[in-house]
């Protein structure tokens, strides 16, 4: 479906917002979209100032706002190369949806949870630029730079269980309108998750218990009017207690007891040790290799075969060991394994569960909503109760109905409205783990964060206000303690449309200039500060902020970041980069200079040839010193800058042995002889006032004499221009000729004149 045009109204003053939260079994694209707040307030003034910007599905269709490939991005850790082609229909989706007019303005997030943050540290960096990458050369989208979070931002990231967390907590009370002004005295919700690997749980403590909790973390949301609020939320994760890892841990142990209490009979052990289960549905038979036993052996890590014995009663006694609450507890309070948790208040606090929370409750009992601890407790009952293969007819049947009927049908007013155990979209392997998953749920809320049970004395008679009561109510939601919900109308409940909240919270004007930005809530935490919350920072970044933080105290207040507007390292290490180019171009003036040349200047046949004699007798400097030469002269200031240059870099320098006299050795370089001519414009003889060092060099070659068919006898080492005064030469230049040729013609360069035999000056017709 292309995207909608300018004629739509639906499309006028909308943002656009992506996502993709990129799981451990695959990555899921979301698009959302909201109006300008700007606009909204200006068409519906004061009826919104005290509202959220409204977030919502972000396509005309509702069934193109999402799409999904797999398998995980995580398990591209070793072959980063099929990103491309993995990230490339979600991105080609995002296209063909959003106008292309608005992908500038359009954020693009890829945050990747459980998968990728098993990864190492240098897999996560490869994954992450690799993606990075493609999305900013591959699309138009907002994408931020680099920055300490990763090479794209907060765009492209690894988010902590505790930041999952903090965004579903926020989905929750947006669409619960637990949000509102700051002085309004109202009850958040709290928000618990519960995944296959970990559980979560994020709530705000009541005000008195705010005044002594630690580790909150801030939450700032701006409101349409401007105003901004706050909320201190505590959030915590346990890694391990998710249903499925719960599971392998129950089973090691189940092992584990077993094997410490069987009788071997005539010494021998069958391959599959049969273990009664009685968190399976009655006779159900599955072949178990425990990966979490404890101390194990060679047996106890062989298969056994769990046989289901269907009693959810003793499934629940078996299974709260699990939950370690005799961990020793640094920080008091604890709930189980040790972890800190601010004191919960189930009087005045609600709480919203998603995920397996909503699944175990819905999917097979059809309790999904309000939570009834006596009727979950009785439908866990008679599930577990059941024979396997009754279990698997009903399932076959369902599956061959594919709609409403038969045995479980819910009827209310002579009509079927639902099913009270599952539907075809349940699969087996879920059914299998039902009475588990069951059991764990109710174990976790009640034994673990201590909710109270509805059969306990004074327990959910003083459950909640008549207010929320009532605004409960009108969602269809029922009783407000405690409630397992997968959307509210046609919303999803999703960490991602937390962070949707956010972003389009941060597009609504600060109603005072100087109010900071917002930011996500564990986003300003460094990796130094003392925090529980660690964020996923994998090492591809130099972070010069946290350098800069550390000598900050050791900097007088003018050199501080806040004083300066950007960090003092950042400006110290550009510096140093600086330099370091202008010393490496120093030392390399001739090389660069030379190829300057090459390229810029094209070099004559008659300028090549001089340059090869001159070079023929070792000149040092790799220049022609032809009166010819085509190199321009240099200026004073050219000259006087490159010898205080060679100056500042002398001592980087080997310095050629200097040319001394002395009576006892003098060093002199080897001239071979070679016969030699006379000038045309300087005499044979030596001056007699020629300095003595000269001197003794004329006396040393060999000067044999020859006339040349053109221009006479010239000397082949040496010639010497008088200055005119006497007893002193001002110049001595030495000029190479080839040594294939036995003369040379110096008329193509010089017009032939008329030479006197007899006197050293020349005349000009």
């Amino acid at each position: 479906m292309p995207p909608p045009t300018a004629a739509d109204a639906w499309l006028n003053s909308r943002r656009f917002g992506i996502v993709v939260d990129a799981g451990s079994s695959g990555s899921r694209l979301q698009i959302y979209s909201w109006r300008d707040p700007r606009v909204v307030r200006q068409e519906h003034g004061e009826q919104v100032k005290h509202l959220l910007p409204r977030v919502e599905k972000g396509t005309l269709n509702d069934d193109d706002w999402v799409t999904k490939v797999e398998p995980g991005i995580s398990s591209f850790a070793e072959s980063p190369e099929g990103i491309t082609s993995y990230l490339a229909p979600l991105l080609e989706h995002a296209r063909s949806h959003i106008p292309p007019s608005l992908h500038a303005e359009t954020p693009l997030f890829l945050l990747a949870t459980a998968g990728m943050r098993l990864l190492t540290p240098e897999q996560q960096a490869t994954v992450l630029e690799t993606t990075c990458h493609f999305l900013r050369f591959h699309s138009y989208f907002r994408i931020d730079g680099p920055s300490a979070l990763g090479p794209c931002g907060s765009s492209v990231r690894i988010i902590t269980g505790e930041e999952e967390g903090l965004f579903g907590w926020i989905a929750v009370n947006y669409l619960m309108d637990g949000f509102g002004p700051s002085n309004a005295d109202r009850t958040t919700y709290g928000f618990l998750d519960m995944g296959g690997a970990s559980t979560q749980i994020a709530f705000e403590p009541g005000p008195e218990e705010r005044k002594k909790a630690q580790n909150l973390v801030d939450v700032r949301l701006r409101l349409m009017s401007g105003e901004e609020i706050s909320h201190q939320v505590f959030v915590t994760t346990w890694l391990g207690y998710g249903t499925n890892q719960a599971r392998e841990r129950y089973v090691g142990q189940a092992i584990n007891e077993y094997e410490a209490t069987r009788q071997t009979i005539s010494g021998t052990a069958s391959d599959h040790e049969v273990i009664e289960d009685p968190c399976l549905p009655k006779d159900l038979r599955l072949t178990e290799t425990p990966l979490h036993t404890g101390p194990s052996t060679s047996h106890t890590r062989k298969p056994h075969t769990l046989l289901g014995t269907g009693s959810f009663t003793q499934c629940l006694e078996q299974t709260s060991p699990l939950l370690n609450k005799a961990a020793p507890c640094p920080d008091v309070p604890c709930l189980f394994n040790g972890v800190y948790v601010p004191p919960i208040d189930f009087s005045v606090s609600r709480f919203i569960g998603v995920s397996e929370y909503w699944y175990s409750s819905e999917h097979v009992f059809g309790l999904g909503g309000a939570y009834n601890f006596v009727d979950y407790e009785r439908a866990a009952q008679n599930f577990c109760g059941k024979d396997w293969a009754e279990i698997l007819r009903m399932h076959e049947d369902a599956k061959r109905r594919e709609r409403l009927g038969g045995d479980g049908e819910m009827e209310e007013g002579g009509k079927v409205i639902g099913l009270d155990k599952w539907g075809d979209k349940v699969e087996i392997s879920r059914l299998e783990m039902q009475c588990f998953k069951a059991a764990w749920i109710i174990n976790v809320l009640h034994d673990g964060l201590g909710m109270p049970r509805i059969v306990d004395a004074g327990g959910n008679a003083t459950a909640s206000g008549e207010a929320v009561k009532s605004q409960a109510d009108q969602k269809g939601l029922g009783r407000p303690t405690f409630q397992s919900m997968d959307s509210v109308g046609d919303i999803a409940i999703s960490w991602t449309l937390g962070k949707m909240v956010l972003e389009a919270s941060k597009e609504v004007p600060p109603l005072f200039k100087n109010d900071p930005p917002l930011v996500d809530p564990l986003e300003g935490i460094t990796e130094g500060e003392n925090s529980p919350y660690h964020p996923i920072r994998p090492a591809f970044h130099l972070n010069l902020d946290d350098i800069d933080d550390k000598i900050s105290a050791h900097l007088p207040p003018s050199f501080t970041r806040h004083s300066l507007g950007f960090p003092f390292v950042g400006l110290i290490f550009s510096l140093l980069v600086l330099l370091t180019f202008l010393l490496m171009t120093c030392r390399l003036r001739r090389y660069i200079r030379s190829c300057v040349r090459r390229f810029t200047r094209s070099v004559t046949k008659r300028d090549q040839d001089l340059f090869a004699l001159s070079l023929e007798e070792g000149k040092s400097d790799g220049r022609p010193s032809s009166p010819f030469s085509t190199r321009p002269p240099s200026t004073p200031t050219t000259r006087r800058f490159f010898r205080n240059m060679r100056r500042l870099t002398s001592f980087w320098r080997p310095r050629p042995p200097s040319l001394q006299t002395s009576p006892h050795k003098t060093f002199l370089r080897h001239i071979p002889s070679s016969p030699a001519r006379m000038s045309p414009l300087r005499s044979s003889a030596f001056p007699t006032s020629l300095h003595p060092l000269d001197a003794s060099i004329s006396s040393l070659g060999s000067t044999s004499t020859a006339t040349s068919p053109t221009v006479g006898s010239y000397d082949d080492n040496m010639f010497l221009k008088s200055t005119g005064e006497a007893g002193e030469a001002s110049s001595l230049s030495i000029y190479s000729r080839s040594r294939n040729s036995s003369t040379i013609s110096l008329s193509v360069l010089v017009p032939r004149q008329p030479i006197s035999r007899t006197s050293s000056a020349s005349y000009l017709p």
